[in-house]
């Protein structure tokens, strides 16, 4: 690693104040893609502010018909937590698949979302579940926040605070993960609600993006039959070592099945 001046405010206020005064400052959240980042030197920010004392930042609770997660609550609290359980059991599902036990432990849904991964699972229930992502600064729709391959809207200094997913009436999500990583090669969430009946897809493209066909084809009813014929073209979508795009465009159907029943 290269030298850097370490931050540990204990309020947003600080932080953020922490972050302007820094000639390259960066938020260290759970610190699963950054340390390693940093470790292997490719990058090498002025300032680390480390955002680990700031109470306020987690936790869940209810709020007006949401589920409000604070941007510094772990993988495994959303996986165990009684209230995620109880109203968006597929949040919860989700949660418990990310990594092993020790990234669920250590990374959190705020650096998760800030960071974008195109194989990252969070994205996917965000935009499912017609989330608001809640900043510092402002609040900003699911659909608005990831714009590209690592990167979202957030503007430079800006703090994720919480993200508020409103309670749908059903939600489903699956996904073929990474044996070694647990990464999502494809992965999608369903669900209708309160945001109407969306369908999220992760893994598959650079960046995750709904399924208008199989929204479509939820319309009148959520099953695995209603979207069994919804196919996906394998243009522009991911291809690597792990799997082409063809391949990755049969999962997409695949797992929207999956998530279809699940929800259904």
């Amino acid at each position: 690693m290269y030298d850097f001046n370490h931050h540990r405010p204990g309020s947003i206020d600080a932080a953020a104040s922490a972050l302007s005064g820094a000639d390259d400052g960066k938020i260290l959240a759970g610190g699963m893609t950054l340390i390693p980042t940093l470790k292997q030197r490719l990058a090498s920010p002025s300032d680390l502010v480390d955002l680990g004392a700031i109470g306020e930042l987690k936790g869940i609770c209810e709020e007006g018909g949401a589920v409000v997660v604070g941007a510094m609550t772990t993988h495994a609290a959303v996986a165990k937590d009684a209230t995620v359980k109880a109203k968006i059991p597929a949040l919860a599902h989700l949660a418990e698949g990310i990594g092993d036990a020790q990234v669920r432990n250590c990374g959190t849904i705020g650096g998760s979302i800030a960071n974008n991964d195109p194989a990252a699972d969070y994205p996917a229930a965000l935009v499912g579940l017609g989330a608001t992502v809640r900043t510092n600064k402002r609040e900003i729709a699911a659909d608005d926040f990831f714009t590209g391959m690592f990167e979202t809207a957030l503007d430079d200094g800006e703090i994720i605070t919480a993200v508020a997913f409103p309670v749908p009436e059903k939600a489903g999500y699956a996904k073929f993960a990474n044996p070694a990583s647990r990464y999502a090669i494809v992965g999608v969430m369903v669900a209708t609600g309160p945001a109407g009946t969306r369908v999220a897809v992760t893994g598959a493209g650079p960046c995750v993006f709904r399924l208008s066909d199989a929204e479509s084809a939820l319309g009148s009813g959520i099953s695995a039959d209603a979207v069994a014929n919804v196919s996906v073209a394998a243009d522009g979508l991911n291809s690597d070592l792990h799997a082409s795009s063809e391949y990755r465009a049969n999962l997409v159907n695949v797992m929207l099945r999956r998530a279809a029943a699940a929800a259904g």
